[in-house]
């Protein structure tokens, strides 16, 4: 705990900590609520295609928001993104209490969340490392985690106990507010969040802006790719639960959103206890094993989940929380650790982008297979495909150690010798 209170006590992270718990406790709310008004209107089809609208458009948003977070002010991105969004999704309960709401207003609303998500989720590994030391990037990224585990215990909770009191579309009035308190408590971030100064050096290609530096950067370095692409992987299997467990829920326990509410809540309290505990430890030369390591026990703890029973799916989601969580944040460390602040922007989108660009697929066959009630292969299928990542990245990095500060250009010089322009400036930060 003294890593975290260390880090807290930094103003501006406390800021930019506080205004993500807030923002994504309304989102934790709203899914349960989207979900639910969804599983009503359109049923489980219409679940899969909420769920490929939540995630699908992440791929094209990280596209065009990449190269935002490296030529303008992160300050501002964050602040006009959170106001705008707020008002797209007010537009559900003021539809509802119109008698105006139809299951593509619902749609519509998921797809914008999804197009512009990419803001926050990359922008805020980007800014990190100027908030806090480099010796705390772990306990901030942790914290980081941590705020999205305690959010989305309480979120879904909330967001269940609203839809029994005021109806599911009401819930969204939350989520609305909180996206606004998000923008103000970015505005009082005193750090100046602005367009990185581009990078000095000796490699013209290094300098050059749009993707092509960046694929190059992530292409050639190992660590980098595997994460990407290991992680990629498993999010197929959490894009299948963002459709299982409403269907769960609704056809499987017939049973009202509370059960969802709990479902969900487990896998988030979970993931919060895997924060807490990843984010205070020290960062290790190990880092990659123990990464291969978590990710294969999280997908293998799936299997808990073929009994179509509910102590049995809660005991899974604990456990796949409780392990996945720290892949997180140890993965953070090594990306925030390996890019520099020029490219940041991109490489944190890039990589994200493919990430949650998993999520549809996993929706999608969600969808499919739950429509004709073929849940056990569901199961089976997203299974394999989070552990088996794991397995290659053990035997990859089983003895290739990581170095805290060390980027990927560092390596790079390294292996071609010594430089010859001795006056280039590398970023290193």
């Amino acid at each position: 705990m003294k890593a975290y209170l260390a880090i807290l006590r930094i103003g501006d992270y406390r800021l930019l900590w506080s205004a993500l718990v807030l923002n994504l406790l309304g989102d934790g709310a709203t899914y349960a609520a989207l979900a639910w008004i969804t599983l009503e209107k359109a049923g489980a089809a219409g679940l899969g295609v909420l769920g490929v609208c939540l995630t699908l458009p992440v791929i094209l948003g990280g596209a065009f928001v990449g190269p935002l977070l490296d030529r303008f002010s992160r300050r501002k991105l964050f602040i006009y993104d959170s106001v705008f969004r707020g008002f797209v999704v007010a537009s559900i309960p003021l539809l509802a209490a119109m008698d105006s709401l139809h299951t593509w207003n619902l749609y519509a609303v998921a797809l914008v969340y999804g197009l512009l998500k990419i803001i926050p989720l990359a922008g805020t590994p980007a800014v990190l490392p100027e908030l806090v030391p480099e010796d705390k990037l772990q306990a901030a990224s942790g914290l980081e985690s941590t705020a999205m585990g305690a959010a989305n215990v309480v979120g879904p909770a909330i967001g269940a106990a609203l839809i029994a009191a005021f109806g599911a579309p009401y819930v969204l009035v939350l989520d609305a507010v909180t996206y606004l308190v998000f923008a103000f408590l970015i505005s009082r971030i005193k750090a100046p969040m602005d367009r990185p100064e581009p990078v000095a050096t000796s490699d013209a290609a290094e300098a050059r802006p749009g993707w092509a530096p960046v694929f190059r950067l992530i292409v050639r370095d190992r660590f980098l790719l595997v994460l990407t692409l290991s992680f990629g992987a498993f999010n197929v299997s959490a894009g299948a639960l963002i459709v299982a467990l409403p269907w769960l829920a609704k056809f499987q326990f017939d049973s009202g959103p509370g059960i969802l509410g709990l479902m969900l809540a487990v896998m988030a309290a979970g993931e919060l206890i895997g924060s807490l505990v990843s984010g205070a430890a020290q960062t290790s030369e190990r880092q990659m094993l123990r990464i291969g390591v978590l990710q294969l026990l999280s997908g293998a703890v799936l299997f808990l989940l073929l009994p179509s029973a509910l102590p049995w799916i809660l005991l899974g989601l604990a456990l796949n929380g409780i392990l996945s969580a720290p892949m997180t944040v140890l993965g953070g460390v090594v990306r925030m650790t390996r890019v520099p602040n020029a490219m940041r922007g991109r490489a944190m989108t890039l990589m994200r982008t493919v990430m949650a660009g998993a999520l549809p697929a996993g929706s999608a066959l969600g969808g499919v297979l739950l429509s004709g009630s073929h849940y056990n292969a569901l199961i089976l299928v997203v299974a394999a495909l989070a552990a088996a990542p794991g397995v290659l990245t053990v035997l990859l990095f089983r003895r290739t150690p990581f170095r805290l500060g060390v980027t990927a250009a560092d390596d790079q010089r390294a292996q071609r010798g010594p430089d010859l322009d001795s006056d280039a400036v590398h970023a290193t930060s």
